[in-house]
């Protein structure tokens, strides 16, 4: 066995393309427009495209098997047999039931989605149960693995490892955790391990991220074991066991008990692995992959600092490589393709081609010498600091983020809005159709001026209008047309922040972001909602939302200076969203929804650093969204994450209504709700819009009844799971119709 890994090395690579191709390829494929072959033709293309790229980067050590068409969670299921009999027993294709499994079908709901550990990304949850039957499927790992090596290179091949897969899994019975499968799991990857040493796989990496959260001691004996276990199959590769996100605690001497080969460690999000591995004890014949460059933000990495961090390890370990901290997966692709950003930024800037260079240069730096770093960066431009914000924020008082008691408001509000029991609404866009994005393209570039762009904007806000009003909804929406993402709109109105015109990232499956680059002091210098919104409630008579994104969620979806406290700067964005609140609510809106899907996304994964995120988080959305009159409904949406874990901050936010995620989870936020004794309006939603199902009447009913023996029906609210933006006009006409069919026949019941 091979156990040379080489001196650099990246823990994974943006799939979708320079151009989200994989993202076009693979909806053209969901359209038939293409077949399956062709989309594979596409995927081989862009697999091509890395490899090369990162072989001639001079790489060391290069990964495959981090493709995915949809989701690598869901690849690693399909790796290991854990399909669910729901969807193996449709008789489609291995890839339309892998879609399905993403997507859901007529008769099927897709499985689960929910954040990957912190980040802005989406895995789906895979189903075990005691009668799931693992079986060994390694031919997309093979299959990559020989594209590579027919390229000439020789990679290394990244799986799920087997701990984290099912500490991420749900159980599909009444009882049961799927951990307890553990056993049965290993020796299923010891079968593919076999098989990858057959085929000539020098090295395999076992990905194990859920230990940088709090674990047991039985989880963390648990993974020692599994790993001397596997590391007992023969013949096998050397394996490569990598953690991200945080500190591994006491699951890193475990591993280091343990056979494997190499450990990877997180330096950037977990600067607490090195304390820890210096406590280790003689680290002989260990190879340790030490994440020096961040993977999960945009900004440069500090050559002199990482090479130091690099040194120390490499004084406790026989060998040490540099790496990322975690996949690039969560950055974009190439900074070269950004020729319009101001030149003080675009130097501290590294997206994931520039960091691969970060890497290489480094491995270099410790096996040579630190003999040619770059210059340090000159100091932060003063144009990027605003005094006056700074002054406001320290003016503040804790009264500015307080509200009259939820009764006297619910009574005003109601007073006011007239709505009926199980009032219905959406959750803010509307589709946005081919023909809206090419109207905002070509007003970007000039083609189209602003009186007919507005045209353009305004007819699409009254046809949205009309339909909410034929459909019979109660709380309307303008349906967004003018935004292009739910972030990145105000980020191209909030000093502070830069945009890019190609720095896309994968949030799930084809869905594709580019977040802003927070680089100075948050300022608003006009309203940035409040033309669209009046406009909209001009049209009606029923109350139409005004729709604002949280300080913590654009804070979560952008990439964020690291000068200063997130809480500080989430304050900034804050004070932004106060001011567009109160000139809404001067404007006539009453309904003010301010969205926080990121609350649980970016809660820390150590228990002991959570209340204080928390208290900061809760903060900030109060300073956004206290400023308003008692008689303005603020609403607040969250989805697609594990909400029993932050329930309590849930509540703090002491929004008079929150819409959240529930198709999926199948109503069992409704109890985490119910165990705090949660008091306001509540919408959980009855549509999964993350999937092309429309759901029947029957079905949102059904939903509906359950939701209503936990929450009265004066505050229970009936809306989908997200906004519509994805989806198309024929769906989303036939699924409000059963919505607003299924809430009036409970009303009249």
């Amino acid at each position: 066995m091979s156990t040379a890994f080489g001196q650099s090395t990246v823990l994974g690579y943006p799939r979708i393309g320079d151009n989200r191709e994989l993202k076009r390829a693979v909806e053209a494929y969901w359209a038939g427009w293409i077949d399956a072959g062709e989309l594979a033709a596409t995927a081989a293309a862009l697999r091509a495209e890395v490899w090369r790229a990162l072989r001639d980067a001079r790489l060391d050590a290069i990964p495959s098997n981090t493709f995915s068409y949809y989701d690598h969670v869901l690849d690693t299921a399909v790796a290991v047999g854990a399909i669910p009999h729901r969807f193996a027993r449709l008789g489609l294709s291995d890839l339309d039931t892998y879609f399905a499994m993403a997507r859901g079908v007529d008769t099927e709901p897709a499985l689960e989605l929910t954040k990957w550990f912190d980040t802005n990304y989406h895995y789906l949850i895979p189903e075990i149960g005691p009668g799931t039957v693992f079986a060994a499927n390694p031919a997309k790992v093979l299959g990559e693995y020989r594209e590579a090596r027919d390229l000439g290179v020789e990679s290394r091949p990244v799986l799920v490892g087997p701990a984290t897969f099912l500490l991420l899994a749900k159980t599909t019975e009444t009882g049961g955790d799927p951990f307890d499968r553990l056993t049965d799991l290993v020796d299923v990857y010891a079968d593919i391990l076999r098989s990858l040493a057959a085929a000539g796989v020098r090295w395999v990496q076992l990905d194990e991220p859920a230990y940088v959260a709090d674990r047991s001691t039985a989880e963390v004996d648990a993974l020692r074991e599994a790993y001397t276990r596997l590391c007992a199959a023969e013949p096998r590769p050397a394996i490569f066991v990598a953690s991200y996100f945080g500190e591994l605690g006491d699951a890193l001497p475990a591993l280091l008990d343990t056979p494997v080969e190499a450990v990877g460690l997180d330096l950037v999000a977990g600067p607490g692995n090195l304390r820890r591995l210096a406590g280790a004890g003689p680290l002989h014949g260990k190879t340790i992959v030490a994440g020096l460059v961040d993977g999960r933000n945009v900004w440069r990495t500090d050559p002199r600092a990482a090479v130091a961090a690099g040194a120390a390890v490499a004084g406790l370990a026989d060998h040490v490589a540099v790496s990322t901290s975690c996949s690039l997966l969560h950055v974009p692709v190439d900074l070269s393709a950004e020729t319009a950003l101001d030149p003080a930024l675009r130097q501290r800037l590294a997206f994931a081609r520039q960091k691969v260079d970060e890497v290489v240069l480094l491995g270099r730096a410790l096996r040579d010498g630190a003999t040619s770093l770059p210059e340090p960066l000159p100091p932060t431009p003063a144009a990027w600091r605003d005094d006056t914000v700074r002054g406001r924020l320290a003016a503040s008082r804790a009264t500015d983020r307080q509200r009259g008691a939820y009764p006297e408001r619910a009574a005003a509000q109601q007073a006011r809005l007239n709505l009926p029991p199980l009032p219905t609404t959406t959750i803010g866009s509307f589709p946005q159709t081919d023909e809206l994005r090419r109207a905002r393209a070509e007003h970007r570039a000039g083609r189209l001026d602003d009186t007919a762009y507005t045209k353009r904007m305004r007819a699409e806000v009254e046809h949205v209008i009309r339909l909410q009003e034929r459909l019979g909804l109660d709380v309307l929406v303008h349906g967004e047309p003018e935004r292009n993402d739910m972030v990145q709109y105000f980020g191209e109105q909030l000093d502070g922040f830069t945009t890019t015109e190609h720095g896309w990232v994968q949030s799930y499956g084809s869905r594709c972001v580019r977040p802003p680059i927070i680089h100075g002091d948050v300022a608003r210098q006009a309203p940035m909602t409040v033309t669209w919104s009046t406009y909209a409630q001009s049209l009606t008579d029923r109350p139409v939302k005004g729709m604002l994104t949280g300080p913590v969620t654009i804070l979560a979806w952008s990439f964020v200076r690291s000068d200063q406290p997130l809480a500080d700067t989430a304050d900034q964005v804050a004070l932004a969203l106060r001011d567009e609140c109160r000139d809404l609510e001067a404007a006539g809106i009453r309904v003010i929804q301010v969205d926080e899907p990121a609350l649980r996304e970016t809660l820390p994964l150590r228990r002991a650093d959570q209340k204080a995120y928390l208290d900061w988080a809760v903060g900030a959305f109060r300073l956004a969204t206290c400023g308003v009159a008692d008689d303005t409904q603020i609403h607040t949406h969250l989805c697609y994450s594990e909400f029993g874990e932050v329930i309590t901050a849930i509540d703090a936010l002491d929004a008079d209504v929150t819409s959240i995620e529930a198709s999926r989870s199948r109503m069992e936020v409704l109890d985490d709700l119910a165990a705090i004794g949660y008091r306001r309006g509540v919408g959980p939603g009855v549509w999964d819009i993350h999937s092309p199902r429309v759901p029947s009447r029957a079905e949102v009913l059904d939903a509906l009844r359950r939701a209503v023996t936990v929450v009265p029906a004066e505050r229970l609210w009936v809306n989908p799971d997200c906004g519509l933006k994805t989806r198309g006009y024929p769906e989303v006409e036939a699924s409000l119709q059963h919505l607003v069919a299924a809430a009036a026949e409970l009303r009249g019941r």
